[in-house]
C-alpha cells in the first residue's frame, strides 16, 4: 500500500513536470497569444530515416495556461532551455532538414487562423536560449552575444575562373589545370563553405577571390557589387590564413591594439581605436586571456581556439565587408569548431559575406553553413544550399547506404569513393558499354569515372540555371556601389605614426629573445674568458703591445660575426608576417623597415656595453675616459655595419639556410682580410679588405688606443681615423639601401 502511495506521488510529480514543462513550450512558442493547440506529427525524411516525435510533442495537444502560472512557468522554461534547444536541434539536423528547407518536410503549427512555418518557430526558440544561456564553449562561461557594426554590403560573384599553374622542369616546363571553371556568387549575411578532398582546389579558390592572387594565369570574372576587383578593396576584405601568423610573445590585447592602430582610418582617435579593440576581445569571447602571451612552439600561450579567434579579431577589427578564412577549424577538437563557426554565424548575421574552406566539419558545423561549393579535382561537384546537397545528389542516383554525416558522404563522392553509397544503374550501364571493345577486365567504377559523372551531372542539371542567377542584377543602390571603387590608397595611420607603432611594436617582441639569460650568459662568459687570457697586459712592451693587438681584433671579430647571424633571420623569419600585414596595407614598406632596423639598435647595443665594461678594465687597456668611450663608440659603429649585412643578405635570399651559408663564408674572407693573420695581401685580391668592417674597425681600435701605431704591428697609411669612420658609415647605408630594395623587389613581384 505505501509502495502504490509512493509510486503515485512520483507520478503526480512526473506529470506535473511534465504539465509545467508543456506549458513553458507554449509560452516559447508564442509570446503573445496563448497557444490553443500544438501538433508535431512524426517526420518521415526522403533518405529513409525517420525521426520520431518528442514528448512533449509526440501528437499531444499543449493546452495554454493561466496568467496566474506565468511566473512559475517562466522559472521552468529558463531551467529546462537547453534541453529543450537540443531536441529541436535534433530535429532540425536530418539528412534532408535544415532552416532553409524544412517548409517542404511539411511541419505545420496549427494557431488561431495562421501557420507559422517550421524554421520561424526553431529560430526564436533558438534565439530566447541563446539570450539567456550564450555559453562560451570553451571557458564555460556566459557572454554577451556578438554586436557588430552595419558595414557596406558587398555582393560576390565569380564565373568561369580557371587557373593553371606551370611546372618547370629540366628540359620543358608543363602547364597543371588547378580550377576549372568554377561559377558562383555569396551574399551579405550569408556563410558559404568552400568543401573538398585535399588538392581540390579550395585555398587556390579562396586566394583568387579574396584578391591574393593574379596574373596571366587566371581566366574568368570575379565581381565585387558588379566591379572589379581594385587595391581600395584591400581596406574592406578581412582574409584569416590556415597558419596562425601572430607574434609569439605579444599578448592577446596587444596583439588586436596594435592591430587596431595601424588598419582603422586616420580619423579615428587613438582611444577610439583602443576601445575598438576592447570591443573585439569581449565580442571574440577573449577576456579571461586577453592579458596572456600568444605563445608558439617554445612558449607557453594561449589555446588553440583562441588563437583562431585571434586572428579572426584580427580581420574584424576593421569591420570588413568581406570575410575570408582559411580551414579555420583545422586542428580543433569540435566543441571549439562550433564556437569558431558559430562566431562566423553572428559575423555574418551582421550583414557582411563569409567564405571560408572546410576539410571534414562534423554534422553540426555542416548544418551551419548557408551555401555549399563542393570541389573535386579542381572541378564544380555541386553549388547551392549547403541543406540541399544531399538531396541533390540524392537525385541523381547517389545515397548513402548507411547512416552517416552528410560531410564524410559528400567527400566521399568527391574522392571517387563510391563503398557505402548507391550509384545509378546508368552509370554502371555507361561504364561497362565503353569497356566492351577494350581489354579490360575490372568492372568495378573507377574514381575517375565517377568523377566524370558528377561533373557531367551539375553541367547538364545545375549549372545553366546558377549562370543565370548571376546575371541579375544586384539588391543594391549604385551609389552604394560606387564606394567599393576608390582611387587612393587609404592608411590607417600617418607614416610617423606607423613607425613608433611598429617600432615599440618590434621592440616588445624582440626584447626576450635579445634579454634572454642564454645570450647574456654568452656574452659575460665570452668577456670573462678574454679578460682572464689578457689580464693585466702591459702595452709598454712589444710583446704586450702585440697581446693587446690580438685581442682588439678579436673584438672587432665577435662583435662582427655575433650581429650578422643575428640579423640574417630577421626578415626570412618574419616573412610571413610581412606578407601577411603587407597584403592588406597596413603599413608602408619603409615604415616597416626602419622601425625594424632601429627597434634592433637598443637590444643590440646594451650587451657590448656590457662586454667592454668587463675586458676593458680586466685586460688593462688605457684607463682613461676618453679612449675607453672611442672605443666604445667604434664598436658600436662595427655592430651597426655588420647588422646591416645580416639583414641585406637575409632580406636578398629569405631562405635561412642559404643566407647562414652566405653569411659564413663572407664573414670568413673579412676576419682573414682584416689585417692581422696576413700581413701583405697579393695585389689582385687586395681589395677585399676595404670591404671588410673587420678591417676598419680594427684599425679604429688600434688609433685609439695607441694614437701612432708602432710600425712592427704592420698597420700602414692609418692617420687621424676619418676615412675608416667614412667607409664603416658608408656600409651601414649602403647594406641597409641593399636590404631595403631587396625586400621592395620581393613585393614587387607578389604584387603586395
Amino acid at each position: 500500500m505505501q509502495q502504490c502511495k509512493m509510486d503515485s506521488s512520483a507520478s503526480g510529480i512526473v506529470r506535473a513536470k511534465s504539465e509545467q514543462l508543456e506549458a513553458a513550450t507554449v509560452m516559447s512558442l508564442s509570446r503573445t497569444a496563448s497557444a490553443e493547440a500544438i501538433t508535431i506529427p512524426e517526420i518521415n525524411i526522403s533518405s529513409g530515416l525517420s525521426l520520431p516525435a518528442k514528448p512533449p510533442s509526440g501528437g499531444k495537444k499543449l493546452v495554454g495556461t493561466s496568467p496566474g502560472r506565468k511566473s512559475s512557468n517562466h522559472h521552468v522554461r529558463k531551467s529546462r532551455s537547453a534541453q529543450l534547444k537540443l531536441d529541436l536541434e535534433d530535429v532540425s539536423s536530418g539528412a534532408a532538414l535544415s532552416r532553409a528547407s524544412s517548409a517542404s518536410l511539411g511541419f505545420s503549427f496549427g494557431f488561431t487562423g495562421f501557420n507559422v512555418p517550421l524554421e520561424d518557430t526553431i529560430a526564436g526558440l533558438r534565439h530566447s536560449s541563446d539570450d539567456e544561456n550564450a555559453v562560451d564553449l570553451e571557458a564555460g562561461e556566459k557572454k554577451k552575444r556578438m554586436i557588430l557594426e552595419p558595414t557596406l554590403p558587398i555582393y560576390l560573384k565569380f564565373s568561369e575562373l580557371k587557373y593553371k599553374v606551370i611546372l618547370k622542369g629540366v628540359t620543358r616546363s608543363t602547364e597543371k589545370d588547378i580550377l576549372n571553371g568554377i561559377t558562383g556568387s555569396a551574399s551579405p549575411g550569408e556563410v558559404l563553405a568552400l568543401m573538398g578532398p585535399s588538392g581540390s582546389g579550395k585555398t587556390t579558390l579562396l586566394s583568387l577571390l579574396g584578391g591574393r592572387i593574379n596574373g596571366s594565369t587566371v581566366e574568368g570574372l570575379i565581381t565585387y557589387n558588379d566591379e572589379s576587383y581594385t587595391k581600395s578593396l584591400k581596406r574592406r576584405i578581412g582574409f584569416v590564413t590556415q597558419d596562425d601568423v601572430l607574434f609569439a610573445h605579444l599578448t592577446v590585447r596587444e596583439t588586436l591594439t596594435y592591430s587596431a592602430l595601424l588598419r582603422l582610418p586616420n580619423s579615428m582617435s587613438k582611444q577610439q581605436k583602443e576601445e575598438r579593440a576592447t570591443n573585439v576581445i569581449h565580442e571574440l569571447g577573449l577576456d579571461r586571456c586577453q592579458d596572456t602571451m600568444i605563445g608558439g612552439s617554445f612558449v607557453r600561450g594561449v589555446s588553440g581556439g583562441e588563437r583562431k579567434r585571434v586572428c579572426i579579431g584580427s580581420e574584424i577589427i576593421i569591420n570588413p565587408s568581406l570575410l575570408f578564412l582559411d580551414e579555420p577549424t583545422s586542428g580543433l577538437d569540435s566543441t571549439t569548431a562550433l564556437r569558431i563557426i558559430q562566431v562566423l554565424h553572428d559575423i555574418a548575421e551582421a550583414g557582411k559575406t563569409v567564405i571560408t574552406t572546410i576539410h571534414q566539419p562534423s554534422s553540426r558545423l555542416f548544418h551551419k553553413f548557408d551555401k555549399l561549393i563542393l570541389l573535386g579535382k579542381g572541378s564544380m561537384l555541386y553549388f547551392g544550399k549547403a541543406s540541399e546537397a544531399v538531396v541533390y545528389f540524392q537525385s541523381i542516383g547517389c545515397s548513402p547506404l548507411i547512416a552517416m554525416n552528410p560531410a564524410e558522404f559528400l567527400l566521399d563522392l568527391a574522392n571517387g569513393n563510391i563503398n557505402d553509397v548507391s550509384v545509378p544503374s546508368e552509370l554502371d550501364d555507361k561504364v561497362q558499354t565503353e569497356k566492351l571493345g577494350s581489354d579490360t577486365k575490372c568492372d568495378k567504377l573507377t574514381p575517375k569515372d565517377v568523377h566524370e559523372y558528377l561533373v557531367e551531372a551539375y553541367e547538364t542539371r545545375v549549372a545553366d540555371r546558377e549562370k543565370k542567377r548571376l546575371l541579375m542584377p544586384i539588391p543594391i543602390a549604385d551609389d552604394l556601389k560606387a564606394k567599393v571603387l576608390s582611387p587612393n590608397r587609404e592608411w590607417g595611420a600617418s607614416w610617423r605614426q606607423q613607425y613608433s607603432i611598429l617600432f615599440w611594436r618590434g621592440l616588445k617582441e624582440r626584447r626576450h629573445d635579445y634579454m634572454s639569460w642564454m645570450r647574456i650568459t654568452q656574452v659575460i662568459t665570452t668577456a670573462i674568458i678574454l679578460g682572464l687570457l689578457w689580464w693585466q697586459s702591459d702595452g709598454n712592451t712589444v710583446k704586450g703591445l702585440q697581446d693587446q693587438a690580438g685581442l682588439l681584433f678579436f673584438i672587432a671579430v665577435f662583435w662582427g660575426f655575433l650581429p650578422v647571424f643575428t640579423a640574417i633571420f630577421t626578415f626570412p623569419q618574419e616573412r610571413a608576417m610581412l606578407n601577411k600585414e603587407r597584403a592588406v596595407d597596413m603599413y608602408r614598406l619603409s615604415a616597416y623597415f626602419m622601425a625594424r632596423t632601429t627597434s634592433d639598435l637598443p637590444l643590440d647595443l646594451f650587451l657590448p656595453i656590457i662586454f667592454l665594461l668587463i675586458v676593458y678594465f680586466m685586460a688593462g687597456l688605457r684607463q682613461s675616459p676618453e679612449p675607453f668611450f672611442l672605443s666604445m663608440l667604434t664598436l658600436f659603429l662595427s655592430i651597426v655595419a655588420a647588422q646591416g649585412l645580416g639583414l641585406a643578405i637575409g632580406a636578398t635570399l629569405m631562405d635561412i639556410k642559404k643566407a647562414t651559408t652566405v653569411a659564413s663564408v663572407t664573414v670568413m674572407t673579412f676576419m682573414l682580410a682584416g689585417g692581422f693573420f696576413v700581413k701583405k695581401v697579393p695585389v689582385f685580391i687586395s681589395w677585399i679588405r676595404y670591404m671588410s668592417f673587420n678591417y676598419h674597425t680594427y684599425r679604429l681600435l688600434l688609433k685609439v688606443q695607441y694614437g701612432h701605431v708602432p710600425p712592427y704591428l704592420n698597420v700602414n697609411h692609418l692617420d687621424n681615423g676619418v676615412k675608416e669612420v667614412g667607409v664603416m658609415i658608408a656600409m651601414v647605408i649602403g647594406y641597409r639601401l641593399l636590404a631595403y630594395s631587396s625586400l621592395r623587389w620581393m613585393n614587387t613581384t607578389k604584387g603586395a
